[in-house]
């Protein structure tokens, strides 16, 4: 019997006769018990920067991003000692602005609010969302000297002290994430998504996940959040149960790197070959809606050696009850999926003519699904599955038996729980 995240609880099937199993998981550390102590340690001392309290006084505007609802960076943990400190310091709240980086995504909720920072928080101060698509929101911080437009919300550029929060995670565009992503993606316009998000970042082979180095995504995040001074960071990586297993604050770049370091010896695992069929755990939030739960496939996909044998299949359990998802991003992603007469059709209209942010979701998958069969099953809307060139499943066992009247009685299968969070590198 085996068994993945769905929704807020899990799934379990077993295989059909004559289909091999190889379960695969990340590696585990010991998760921390009080992870807020363990925050102001590091705001105390942190990785090559002052202490928090001695980078802002009185009169000084501080800003601090964190991440959205899709995210599962626990910031009701992170934020609450970094405002202690802050006011410690001298720093007046009305000068505190809490900026949600939603990137593209739709607007955050009050209750979305709460649930990230505490509803004591959202009471006492300013909290607000990026707003990619407004220009009067925005600061122009130049481009790239590769070309790529650099934009951030202006509360963050205006701020005397910008410090963000994050996870750090294998990442399909920036290798990994947290350190520098939560602000230069999160709090940015739409041009400098649409592009470091387009045909020409995500078609070169340094885009990889768990890749940092030659990597033309991370490159020009790290250079966004340099020109948008960003000094702080607090930023986490959780386990397979989403629990904290360490904690780094300071500098931008030396923070994100010591974490990384440990983010790698837990998250990629080898694994002896590629297989005929992976199945990608997902769970809650990120199965809610397609456009979240799709990146298990391309997660997959776009490890250092595709996870999967060409004309295979992914099975993603995702019961995507916000179908495609609300924001402006998730819409259009799903439009271009279906209004596309193929899969081709997407990848030679992306290289040819570029893509709004959200319609990467579309190319990437295309190049999922250029290469193998993805499979959802649960879904509460099959006919969204089907319009976004995937294929609808009640349960396990149907999916299983539309991989086998495929490819026949025998397949090797790979369980992946936690698909996200869990990087396999073929061996061969």
């Amino acid at each position: 019997m085996y068994s993945v995240p769905f929704g807020k609880s899990h799934l379990k099937f077993n295989l059909p006769k004559g289909f091999r199993g190889h379960v695969v998981e990340s590696k585990t550390l010991p998760p921390i018990e009080d992870v807020s102590a363990e925050v102001r340690k590091w705001l105390d001392a942190p990785v090559a920067s002052k202490p928090l309290r001695e980078l802002a006084g009185p009169g000084d505007k501080v800003c601090i991003v964190f991440t959205d609802i899709t995210r599962s960076s626990p910031d009701s943990l992170l934020v609450p000692p970094l405002l202690e400190q802050l006011e410690a310091a001298g720093v007046r709240r009305e000068d505190i602005t809490l900026l949600c980086g939603i990137g593209m995504h739709r607007a955050s909720t009050h209750a979305e609010k709460i649930a990230k920072l505490g509803e004591e928080i959202v009471r006492k101060y300013r909290v607000i969302d990026n707003e990619p698509q407004n220009p009067a929101a925005l600061v122009d911080l130049g481009t790239t000297p590769s070309g790529i437009p650099l934009t951030v919300h202006k509360e963050c550029y205006e701020a005397n002290l910008l410090i963000a929060t994050g996870i750090v995670e294998p990442h399909q565009y920036a290798g990994y994430s947290g350190g520098r992503k939560t602000l230069a993606v999160g709090a940015a316009g739409e041009a400098m998504i649409a592009y470091s998000h387009g045909p020409q970042i995500v078609d070169h082979p340094g885009t990889r996940l768990g890749k940092i180095e030659g990597n033309p995504f991370h490159e020009a995040i790290t250079e966004a959040a340099r020109r948008a001074n960003l000094r702080f960071i607090v930023n986490v990586v959780i386990d397979d149960n989403k629990k904290v297993v360490a904690v780094r604050a300071g500098a931008t770049e030396e923070a994100f790197m010591e974490l990384v370091a440990i983010a790698r010896s837990i998250f990629e695992v080898p694994i002896p070959q590629q297989y005929d069929v992976a199945v990608g755990g997902i769970g809650f939030p990120k199965d809610a809606n397609l456009y979240q739960a799709s990146r298990a496939a391309s997660y997959l996909f776009f490890a250092p050696t595709q996870v999967v044998r060409d004309n295979g299949y992914i099975i993603l359990p995702a019961g995507c009850e916000e179908g495609c998802g609300e924001g402006v991003g998730e819409q259009r992603f799903f439009e271009t999926m279906k209004n596309a007469s193929c899969c081709q059709q997407i990848l030679d209209d992306a290289r040819e003519y570029g893509y709004a942010p959200g319609e990467q979701r579309a190319f990437v998958m295309a190049k999922v699904l250029e290469k193998n069969k993805v499979i959802v099953v649960g879904s509460s809307d099959p006919q969204m599955i089907r319009d976004a060139k995937m294929i609808p499943a009640a349960t396990m066992d149907e999916a299983f038996a539309i991989v086998r009247a495929d490819l026949g009685q025998k397949a090797d299968v790979l369980v992946v729980p936690h698909a996200l969070l869990t990087l396999p590198i073929v061996q061969s």
